[in-house]
């Protein structure tokens, strides 16, 4: 039987092993833009998201150029992402609001993105740590599924999870095991028809 810190150890390597240098799976040029891919992809996959910013960004890149067409156009762009009048007005007004309160420029706060029209800790959390290299660790479906899984985080909620991981991983380490663990989880441990003993980390467990 491993102790803890052997199994984090064991994972941290396998996790290195299988995607050693993983990027962000969301197609952008700056903040500003991943920000936008991140917010369209709630309740939705990357894949979808990567074919409707061309589009969008090819309208608008920046928070001016965005204010200057309207929520229901953006809506007719990103309606693929599904929650279109939702996720077309919250981009409309934090674009807005970064030019009236940030000079256009996205904060690298957490707690100024998160008072961001749209913007929860999940996407706050991605923009910081994905854009200008601060340390947070954003927990998504994916992962709070595996740390219960390799037995990382109780998984009672996702809150948990997120202060788990960042106690069993160093904070220079975040940004990478976050995608790390996304990639292995679609791969190799996903939600439904899962086997563990074909699981490189879950077999180990």
């Amino acid at each position: 039987m491993r102790t803890k810190q052997e199994r984090i150890e064991k994972i941290e390597q396998v996790l290195d092993e299988t995607f050693p240098h993983p990027n962000i799976p969301l197609q952008h040029r700056d903040p500003y833009t991943l920000l936008i891919a991140v917010l369209l992809s709630a309740q939705c996959t990357d894949a979808r998201v990567n074919l409707v910013t061309p589009e969008l960004f090819a309208k608008a890149s920046t928070p001016e150029a965005m204010i200057k067409i309207t929520p229901h156009e953006i809506e007719e762009i990103i309606r693929p992402c599904g929650l279109g009048p939702t996720k077309s007005r919250a981009i409309w007004q934090l674009s807005r609001d970064l030019i009236e309160q940030h000079l256009g420029k996205v904060p690298d706060s957490l707690e100024l993105l998160e008072k961001l029209p749209g913007v929860g800790h999940k996407t706050a959390s991605v923009v910081l740590v994905q854009a200008f290299g601060k340390p947070a660790f954003p927990v998504d479906t994916h992962i709070h599924r595996c740390a219960k899984r390799w037995k990382l985080s109780s998984g009672k909620s996702v809150e948990q999870t997120e202060k788990d991981l960042k106690k069993t991983f160093p904070p220079k380490d975040w940004g990478k095991r976050h995608l790390q663990i996304i990639y292995f989880a679609r791969t190799f441990c996903p939600a439904l028809r899962h086997h563990p003993e074909k699981c490189p980390i879950c077999c180990l467990m």
